[in-house]
Parts: C-alpha cells; sequence; structure tokens
C-alpha cells in the first residue's frame, strides 16, 4: 500500500516570535532543530514506512527541515524535489507583522477571517514591496503574475493541488508499488490545503484544522489512492502542539 507522510517544518525563528512569516525566507530555532531530528526518530523508528522520495517547498525552513529529518531517519541520500507551489500561503501587508499586537488592532474576528477563512485574503502587498516574490532568485523561473501578493486558503488549494496531481501522485504510485512511501515537507497552510483535497474537508470545517509543527502526520493509501487510514505519529504531543498554534493569535 502507498504510504503518504506530510510534515510541517520545525519552529522557525518567527514562529518563535510570534510574527506572520508567509513567504518571508526564514530559519529554524534550535528548537525547530531539535523537533526536526525528533521527527526523524519517528520516521525511522516505524518499520511499516521505507522512505523513497522526498517533496519540499522553496522555503529554507522546510528545507532545512527535511535535512535534518532525513539525515537523523538515516537517509540523507534520498531524492528531493522542491517547488513554490509548496510554499507557505502569502500573508500580504500581513507578512511581519506581530500576531497578538494585529489582533489587538483589527480585532480577533477579523484576524481570525484573514488568518483562517477560506476565501478571504489578508490585504495585498504592491508590486516592488520587500515582500513581493517576483524579486527573488529563486522564482525567476515563475511567470510574475503566477506569484501571489497575498492569498486566502482557497488560492493555496488552487496551486498545491495540481502539484499534488502533476508529481506527487506519480512518486506516490511508482513508489508505492515498490513498497515505499514519499514525504512531504512544508508549511502549516500548504498542509492544510492538501489535507483539504485529500480528506475532502468542507470550506468551514478547515478553519478548525491546525498543523503542528514537526510531527510527521502518515496516511496509508489504497491502490487507488484512496484513504485507509491517517493520524499522527507519536501523537502524544500533537493535540498539545497544534493548541499552541490556535492561540498565537490570542
Amino acid at each position: 500500500m502507498p504510504q503518504l507522510v506530510l510534515l510541517r517544518h520545525g519552529q522557525s525563528l518567527w514562529n518563535a516570535e510570534n510574527l506572520f512569516t508567509g513567504w518571508h525566507d526564514v530559519d529554524l530555532t534550535e528548537r525547530g532543530e531539535e523537533e526536526a531530528r525528533a521527527a526523524g526518530l519517528l520516521l525511522a523508528a516505524d518499520p511499516a514506512l521505507d522512505l523513497r522520495v522526498v517533496h519540499t517547498s522553496l522555503l529554507t525552513r522546510a528545507v532545512r527541515t527535511a535535512e535534518l529529518t532525513l539525515g537523523t531517519a538515516g537517509r540523507p541520500w534520498l531524492p528531493v524535489t522542491r517547488h513554490w507551489r509548496l510554499n507557505e500561503r502569502h500573508y500580504g501587508a500581513l507578512q511581519g507583522l506581530d500576531k497578538k499586537e494585529t489582533a489587538a488592532r483589527h480585532g480577533e474576528a477579523q484576524v481570525k477571517e484573514w488568518r483562517r477563512s477560506y476565501a478571504t485574503p489578508p490585504p495585498a502587498v504592491a508590486r516592488g514591496d520587500v515582500h513581493d516574490p517576483a524579486g527573488d532568485p529563486r522564482y525567476r523561473d515563475v511567470p510574475a503574475d503566477a506569484l501571489p501578493l497575498t492569498e486566502c486558503l482557497a488560492d493555496v488549494v488552487a496551486r498545491v493541488v495540481p502539484y499534488w496531481a502533476d508529481a506527487i501522485v506519480p512518486d506516490l504510485l511508482v513508489q508505492g508499488a515498490r513498497g515505499g512511501s514519499v514525504l512531504v515537507v512544508a508549511h502549516g497552510n500548504s498542509l492544510r490545503a492538501l489535507r483539504k483535497h485529500l480528506e475532502g474537508i468542507d470550506d468551514d470545517a478547515i478553519v478548525d484544522l491546525e498543523i503542528p509543527t514537526g510531527i510527521p502526520y502518515r496516511y496509508v493509501l489504497g491502490d487507488d489512492l484512496s484513504i485507509v487510514s491517517h493520524g499522527f505519529l507519536g501523537d502524544a504531543g500533537a493535540a498539545a502542539a497544534a493548541d499552541a498554534v490556535r492561540r498565537q493569535a490570542g
């Protein structure tokens, strides 16, 4: 049976400072590095998991999480594909702002709508702004009109699902037939988008789905990629970690 493992990067510097991060590129904290290594231990300890292929975003916190996780799991040599479509949601003009201060300024209801509603994006940044990704060399081959200036979750779904179909599904089919598993290391909102698609979560319910940092989430799939089972590995701390994420904006 094919297996898919989703892993949100370990705690980042801006996670620790409670700032909206989005596409801004920040590294991991020491705690984030520890979370990545702990994820590697969980993956290595499961005899049913034979990791063969990895997909990550282009952002450093996901790239380094994948490297540390694979190194700890004893698989630093696995082939890795990186793509901007797995990037975090672009938070527009909120990027760099403190979450609690933003909630105090605009009201918790407004910030919750920006953070968690399915179809309401935050205010956009302008082209040429420091948070416009068009000037970043990692996106030099992406058409400028495809690069976001802000996003709601619906926008993230619209860019993640084609990557799922075009890149991850073929790997699952090939590696699943060989008894192998696929690991995707990405971000809270790109993984929310993927889980929404895979599990058929409706637009209202997705508001309450939290993705904790550094805890692998495993799907066992049928040959047609229908879900047989799914859940956290080592899930004793998953609920507490998700609750901590939920309370970041007050």
